[in-house]
């Protein structure tokens, strides 16, 4: 008998949240067409104590389908020696994993930054030099 009224208890505590969150009853939620559901709005809050990561290159991009993922690396100088050629190597820096919707998001960002960059000279437009 008691499991039976703390499973009550239980169950009606839910489906307050539920009310509470949805702002009605759950029968209200099930009523509501797709065509009437609203898309959230979404204030920015900044975290100052987010950590920033450097790159200088991307060493990999890969989408499967469900995910793009973007790999990020850092270059650094092998010791420099009379003579011999410049060497060095890349180290990953970080890997950005996003669902379709924010990759093509980042993609349009990107274009107006690409864009910008032009305009203002800091970058050549045209097609790619053929420099072996």
């Amino acid at each position: 008998m008691f499991g039976w009224k703390q499973s009550e208890t239980k169950q009606s505590k839910a489906v307050e949240a539920t009310e509470h969150i949805n702002g009605g009853s759950p029968s209200d939620a099930a009523i509501v067409k797709p065509s009437e559901w609203q898309s959230p709005t979404f204030r920015h809050v900044d975290r100052l104590d987010c950590a920033e990561t450097f790159a200088d290159s991307i060493t990999g991009v890969f989408f499967d389908g469900q995910t793009l993922r973007i790999d990020f690396a850092v270059s650094r100088m092998d010791a420099a020696r009379p003579g011999a050629p410049l060497t060095g190597y890349r180290i990953p820096a970080c890997r950005l994993v996003l669902p379709p919707s924010a990759a093509y998001d980042l993609a349009q960002k990107m274009h107006q930054v690409g864009a910008a960059l032009a305009k203002a000279g800091s970058v050549r437009t045209g097609p790619p030099s053929t420099n072996s």
